[in-house]
């Protein structure tokens, strides 16, 4: 290799880096900057209220469901794999834990429960793909489906509304609107859940094993990695994010709906790769997944605020999807 082709490679590998650490960032400094020059349906700037600190705290409050679902995604796409059953077990496990509050269970056992739900899917989801050899597209579409249908059996085809004065509604119950704090306890959950997420990730050795499968899992099986076993666990963690996710569904909703969630797996998968993960495995960012649902709540929070309709909203994040696809393919081939 000559020394320049040499200096060529160093650089597109910087330049890869700074796309993939920076892009998010930059994506969603692009669409501050859109609201802040852009005028709703009255004429008014949009910055007064798109971009007001009352409708940030409501935006980040409607990132949390799509944020904490994307932290067990970025698992399962660093590990190379998808799971499409997200939105239904979201939609289950609010259901669920809206049935076991009705029943008078404690607010803790409550907790645990839809937690454990959420995680028991994720586990015969890893089970058929990593023991079983199965694909994951074909597993997870299979238990969307089923988990979406047992979500309906348990809701007797309707929603399940809880008391409002459940300790479980707390979790999300917004004080004081007009100011940007206090933040529901929700929020601080995300948070927090994400830098665990992330430590565990970038400076465990689980996290190691993670990112050797999704590179490659041959050379990773090679080298000593149980393979099976770290799969499994990541569908056991995702499941039990979107478990977490569902019941935090139900605080917000202060109802079990079987109908809700219908492609929020969707835009989890899409909040990961603008946050710089890659579909083919191996690489990604907790911090970055954070960002990509923040940018596209705030998406659908503003297109709606300065009054344009559903649809347009829609073709917008379908755009979105595509180019969050497309840079992740340019940062493969930049790779290469």
């Amino acid at each position: 290799m000559t020394p320049s082709s040499t200096h060529l490679s160093e650089w597109n590998a910087r330049l890869k880096r700074l796309v993939q650490i920076g892009g998010p960032f930059l994506g969603l400094l692009l669409v501050g900057l859109f609201f802040a020059l852009a005028h709703d349906e009255f004429g008014e700037p949009a910055r007064n209220t798109v971009l007001a600190a009352r409708n940030l705290k409501t935006v980040l409050v409607q990132t949390v469901i799509v944020g904490i679902g994307a932290l067990g995604m970025t698992l399962v796409i660093v590990a190379g794999g998808i799971d499409l059953s997200a939105g239904s077990v979201v939609a289950c496990a609010s259901v669920f834990g809206a049935r076991l509050v009705v029943a008078g269970w404690p607010t803790g056992g409550v907790v645990l429960a839809v937690i454990a739900a959420g995680a028991g899917v994720g586990l015969l989801n890893g089970t058929l793909i990593s023991v079983f050899r199965l694909m994951p597209f074909i597993v997870t579409l299979g238990s969307m489906s089923i988990v979406r249908g047992a979500a309906k059996w348990l809701g007797v085809n309707q929603a399940v509304s809880i008391p409002r004065e459940s300790p479980v509604v707390a979790l999300m119950a917004v004080n004081d609107p007009d100011h940007f704090l206090p933040l529901p306890p929700g929020v601080w959950l995300m948070l927090a859940l994400g830098g665990l997420t992330a430590l565990v990730l970038r400076q465990s050795i689980f996290g190691r094993h993670i990112v050797a499968v999704g590179s490659n899992e041959a050379t990773a099986r090679l080298c000593g990695v149980r393979v099976r076993t770290t799969k499994l666990a990541v569908y056991a963690l995702a499941g039990l994010c979107f478990g977490l996710a569902g019941l935090l569904q139900l605080s917000r909703l202060t109802q079990g709906d079987p109908t809700v969630a219908v492609g929020l797996e969707l835009d989890m998968i899409a909040a990961v790769v603008i946050g710089g993960a890659s579909l083919s495995g191996g690489t990604g960012s907790v911090l970055g997944a954070l960002v990509g649902a923040f940018l596209m709540a705030l998406l659908r929070n503003g297109t709606s605020q300065i009054g344009w309709p559903n649809y347009v909203q829609e073709i917008i994040i379908g755009l979105v999807i595509i180019l969050a696809v497309g840079l992740d393919k340019w940062r493969q081939n930049k790779r290469t």
